[in-house]
């Protein structure tokens, strides 16, 4: 008899692309403990991988993700939260490299909080966001009490979280909280379109710029901006003649093939 499949999946592509698959669909992605902590481990895992340079996360089955399992709720509400190392919201938040969350289905409560620490979101049509913390008496931990809020609106997200009403897709989009809502075949595509997009680019630059929006995102815009000038001048200071000299042969390449910009 084959062994069973992990219930986190992980895949490194040839390309740079990885993929983190939640893979529990009898039970509609519900996490465990130790699905918690390998998930944790992944993203620890692969934004320290050099040949890793953006990561789509998805869920098998009719589920992004349900949540946790309640089955198992005392284990893990009342076990270490503190310890960061086996939180996989503190590990994909730390995480340098892209993260494009893949929606299909369900995305509840402990599933929801992941897909809002996901750097872009796919969404399919039909897929729904619940945040049932208020109807379960759960204490938000992984930040859907900040984080939602600071997307859609303090009184919109008043609303999902107090009534435990359903966001859909398309409502999510309209919100700014989804970048993309696809037909559910397309789902997959779409993510890995936007990876593909991202690996294009210059890497280092893009770690350091998913860096300063992220650590941006945490202070007011006047220290927003000074947090930005500061990192410009280290990263020119910190270049050589050399890089310019590839800047400016590399941008000069890119015009020589585009057609004469006309007014």
């Amino acid at each position: 008899m084959a062994d069973p499949q992990p219930l986190i999946l992980v895949e490194r592509g040839p390309d740079g692309v990885a993929s983190v698959t939640i893979n529990r669909p009898k039970s509609l992605n519900s996490l465990t403990r130790p699905m918690m902590v390998d998930l944790a481990r992944a993203f620890r895992s692969l934004g320290a991988d050099g040949s890793v340079r953006a990561i789509v996360l998805s869920g098998t089955g009719r589920a992004f993700c349900s949540g946790v399992d309640l089955t198992a709720a005392e284990d893990v509400f009342k076990g270490d939260v503190k310890d960061v190392e086996i939180d996989p919201v503190a590990q994909m938040e730390r995480c340098p490299k892209p993260i494009i969350g893949a929606i299909g289905g369900f995305a509840v409560t402990a599933g929801f909080e992941i897909a809002l620490a996901c750097d872009i979101l796919v969404a399919a049509k039909g897929a729904k966001f619940i945040d049932t913390h208020a109807r379960f008496g759960i204490f938000p931990s992984w930040g859907l009490s900040q984080k939602l809020a600071r997307i859609i609106g303090p009184n919109k997200a008043r609303e999902v979280s107090l009534t435990a009403t359903p966001l859909t897709a398309e409502q999510a989009e309209r919100l700014g909280l989804v970048n993309h809502v696809v037909e559910e075949g397309q789902l997959l595509k779409k993510a890995r379109e936007i990876a593909e997009a991202i690996i294009k680019n210059n890497h280092d630059l893009v770690l350091r710029y998913k860096a300063v929006i992220n650590d941006g995102l945490k202070l007011d815009l006047s220290h927003a901006l000074a947090l930005e000038k500061e990192r410009a001048h280290e990263y020119y200071n910190g270049m050589t003649k050399d890089q310019f000299k590839k800047m400016q042969e590399f941008i000069a390449g890119r015009s020589s093939k585009k057609p004469a910009a006309r007014l």
